[in-house]
């Protein structure tokens, strides 16, 4: 049985998608998410939230194109990463 659930995906007026979902956070990682928040409060002028943090910071970061092929790698590295071998979030923007 699978127990997977896709989120429902809803269309924002600004013309993006929004989409919720539950992660599992260590504290570290929720106390970056605080600074980067407050570093972005700052920027904006204005309160934002820990989503709002989570955003900006994905967008901040390219994602590479799914249509790529991807980059050769040595014989050694894995083909694919574990969701827990994905980069820490770092307090710098």
């Amino acid at each position: 049985m699978n127990d997977r659930v896709t989120p429902p995906m809803h269309a924002t007026p600004d013309g993006e998608a929004e989409i919720s979902l539950v992660i599992r956070l260590p504290w570290e990682d929720v106390a970056r998410l605080g600074q980067e928040a407050g570093r972005l409060a700052a920027q904006m002028q204005r309160p934002v939230t820990l989503d709002e943090a989570v955003s900006s910071r994905l967008r901040s970061r390219p994602a590479p194109a799914a249509h790529a092929k991807p980059a050769e790698q040595p014989a050694a590295a894995p083909v694919s990463a574990p969701v827990s071998a994905l980069p820490r979030l770092t307090g710098t923007a």
